[in-house]
């Protein structure tokens, strides 16, 4: 059977990230020499409990996928410490200085479900051998054990085992993302990284993918870092949300208080701009003006500075340091506790 016991202490993050940076060489001349570093992910700290969903939100170009890919060491990181702490482990493990031994055993314990279920998909592969895949590169599971293990798998994302001799191209967007979070969950993982698994679908099937999600977090006491843009997902399946803008968090706390409370005028922007499903409730939406600044120059002093409808001298001086604000709450602005920014009036 699949595992359905978690034996991570509570009193303890499952995974901790410090300081991670993750910089780009910008390229010029016949010998291509570096002359400028494009700053994708800045100096983020961020902590998961186990059986927590933390959601990572911010406008596209800001860093959150680079900050998922980042974090299991799909792509290398400049600077900064990914702890892991295994199942059964005493001590933290460094991702980010691990070998290939340590990273394959990572592998097994934090896997990914990416945006585009048709491209993560190789479409010149059964869906059984797609969801099997995993077991057979661990080594840990003979073939009949494979296909009995897939078989469960595909039954528990909502398929039929008929579906395991099929091709990707056979099936719908939705179904498809069904068959990622299938090979994602094949190896029991503790950690998934859900990179905007639900952008791509359409609104219906959407609703049903969230549904799952929650499912089987609750069955197979999943952790999720869920990286998206849309708030409103966010707010129905995290416990947390971190707020990223230009790779920078720039708030974090519990969902319900960022959405009632926010504390920092760009968390304020986004929140405003969360459709509200009652026609007789109209609230203002606050539009920010110009583009995201190039990660390559940020501004000087808060990087929000530009576009933020409160700043003053400071803002564009002085880089504001990401504080405790409130309970379990932290926020990188220094107008935080005069501006009493308010979310959305009523609950969900």
């Amino acid at each position: 059977m699949l595992r359905n016991d978690v034996n991570a202490s509570a009193e303890r993050p499952l995974l901790e990230v410090k300081g991670l940076k993750k910089y780009y060489p910008v390229l010029a001349g016949v010998l291509r020499r570096p002359v400028a570093q494009i700053k994708a992910v800045d100096g983020v700290d961020l902590a998961l409990l186990p059986g927590q969903a933390l959601g990572l939100v911010g406008e596209s170009g800001c860093g959150k996928s680079t900050t998922g890919r980042a974090i299991l060491k799909l792509i290398e990181p400049t600077e900064g410490q990914i702890l892991y702490w295994f199942q059964g482990g005493t001590e933290p493990m460094d991702i980010s200085r691990a070998g290939p031994k340590t990273l394959k055993a990572v592998r097994r314990e934090c896997q990914i479900i990416y945006q585009d279920p048709y491209s993560s998909l190789n479409g010149r592969m059964s869906v059984g051998d797609i969801v099997a895949e995993p077991l057979l590169v661990h080594g840990l599971a003979g073939f009949r054990e494979r296909v009995r293990l897939a078989t469960e798998m595909i039954e528990a994302v909502g398929l039929d085992s008929a579906h395991l001799r099929r091709y990707p191209h056979e099936f719908s967007g939705g179904q498809r993302q069904r068959i990622a979070i299938a090979r994602a969950l094949i190896l029991q993982p503790r950690l998934v990284v859900a990179d905007e698994p639900v952008s791509a679908l359409d609104v219906s099937v959407q609703a049903q993918v969230l549904q799952l999600l929650k499912h089987l977090q609750t069955r197979f006491h999943l952790t999720y870092l869920f990286i998206s843009h849309d708030l409103a997902v966010v707010r129905y399946i995290c416990d947390r949300v971190s707020v990223m803008y230009l790779g920078w968090i720039v708030e974090s706390g519990p969902v319900e208080e960022i959405f009632h409370q926010p504390k920092h005028p760009y968390t304020e922007a986004l929140i405003s701009a969360v459709p509200i499903p009652d026609p007789d409730r109209q609230e203002k939406r606050i539009i920010l003006s110009g583009d995201v600044p190039s990660p390559v120059a940020p501004p000087r002093g808060c990087r929000f500075h530009p576009r933020c409808r409160y700043a003053r001298e400071i803002c564009a001086t002085e880089i504001p340091e990401y504080r405790p604000s409130g309970v379990d709450r932290g926020v990188r602005c220094h107008l935080s506790e005069e501006l009493n920014l308010r979310g959305p009036s009523g609950g969900r």
